[in-house]
C-alpha cells in the first residue's frame, strides 16, 4: 500500500483525478482538487478552478480544500449536488456531503436526515467528512443533538452507531472542540450507555476515544463510569473500551 502521494503511480493519479474512489488517504492526497472538480462539473467557471488550483499552490490542508471544493459546488453545482452526492468518487461524496449538511436555513434534524447515508457510506472517508459535517450544528444543539442521535446507537449498522460517538467526541480530531461535554461529559451517556459492549471494533474504538478525550479534562468521571461498567458487563469487548479509555490517565 503506498503511503505517501509520491508513492502513487502516474495512472492511477490519473484515474483518481477524473473520479475513481480512492482507497486509503495517500490517493486522497494526492488527488488533484482543480482536475477533479472539472471533471466533476464540466461547466464549472474558470474562477471556481483558479480559486481550487490557488488552494492546492498555496498548500492549503486537506480540510481547507475539502470545504473549499464544497463551497464551491453550493455555489456553481447546487442542483448537482444530489447526483454527486452518489458519485464514484469518495471525496466528490464528501464535497457533497459537506454541502448537503451545512446547507444555510436547515434545522437539524433536516441536517441529520441529510448526513445519515453519508455516515453508513462504504468508504470510511466519506463518513468521517459526514460527522465533521455534523458537528457544528451538533455543538450549536447539544441538547437537541443527543436526543436524535439516541436511535443510531441502537441501529444494526456499525457505522451508524460509531457515528454517534464520533460525532460528538469533547475534543475529537480536525475539529473543535465541544466545550459543554469536556466540562461536564454526562450528558453524552445516553450515547455511551448503549455501546459498552459493543461487539465491533470499529465502534469500540470510537466510545474508547470519545472517553480518552473526556479524560484529559473529567478523569474522575472517566475512571468511575469504567469501573461501573465493568461490574456491569465483565466481557472482552467492555474490557478493550475501558482499557483503551483508561490509556491517558492509568
Amino acid at each position: 500500500m503506498s503511503k505517501r502521494p509520491s508513492d502513487i503511480p502516474a495512472a492511477r493519479v490519473k484515474a483518481l483525478n477524473l473520479g475513481a474512489e480512492s482507497s486509503n488517504l495517500a490517493e486522497l492526497l494526492s488527488i488533484d482538487f482543480a482536475k477533479l472538480f472539472a471533471a466533476a462539473v464540466p461547466g464549472a467557471p474558470a474562477s471556481a478552478i483558479d480559486a481550487l488550483k490557488a488552494a492546492n499552490r498555496d498548500k492549503l490542508g486537506i480540510l481547507a480544500r475539502m470545504n473549499l471544493a464544497s463551497d464551491l459546488l453550493t455555489l456553481h453545482a447546487p442542483k448537482d449536488l444530489p447526483n454527486l452526492a452518489s458519485h464514484t468518487s469518495d471525496t466528490i461524496r464528501g464535497w457533497a456531503c459537506l454541502a448537503l449538511v451545512r446547507a444555510p436555513k436547515l434545522s437539524f434534524t433536516q441536517r441529520l436526515k441529510a448526513v445519515r447515508p453519508f455516515a453508513d457510506d462504504p468508504n470510511s472517508g466519506v463518513r468521517e467528512w459526514a460527522w465533521m459535517a455534523l458537528r457544528p450544528a451538533i455543538a450549536n444543539n447539544l441538547d437537541l443533538a443527543i436526543e436524535s442521535l439516541i436511535p443510531f446507537t441502537t441501529d444494526p449498522s456499525a457505522n451508524l452507531r460509531r457515528f454517534a460517538t464520533e460525532a460528538t467526541r469533547p475534543r475529537g480530531v480536525w475539529c473543535a472542540h465541544i466545550t459543554e461535554l469536556k466540562s461536564n461529559p454526562a450528558p453524552a451517556l445516553p450515547l455511551l450507555q448503549p455501546l459498552n459492549n459493543d461487539p465491533t471494533k470499529y465502534v469500540q474504538d470510537s466510545v474508547s476515544n470519545w472517553l480518552n478525550d473526556a479524560a484529559k479534562s473529567r478523569p474522575d468521571w472517566v475512571r468511575d463510569l469504567t469501573s461501573r461498567w465493568l461490574k456491569q458487563s465483565d466481557t472482552p469487548a467492555t474490557r478493550r473500551i475501558c482499557r483503551r479509555a483508561l490509556r491517558s490517565i492509568s
